[in-house]
């Protein structure tokens, strides 16, 4: 199973083109710098954009 799940984030964010773009913008955030908002044990996954998910799924990266 796939987490976080599509819907689930689809009651977030509008569709799914401005999901792939905020998750693909967040995750080269954190491959160049490093930033993480969790620590880095809490992530469930290893891959950046899967941490991005995981973000957007705890309401850390907020959406304008």
């Amino acid at each position: 199973m796939i987490y976080p799940s599509i819907d689930k984030l689809l009651n977030i964010v509008d569709s799914k083109y401005e999901l792939i773009h905020i998750a693909a913008k967040r995750a080269h955030q954190i491959e160049k710098e490093g930033l993480y908002q969790m620590k880095e044990n809490e992530y469930l996954t290893e891959k950046p954009i899967s941490r991005a998910l995981e973000e957007l799924a705890q309401g850390l990266i907020k959406i304008k």
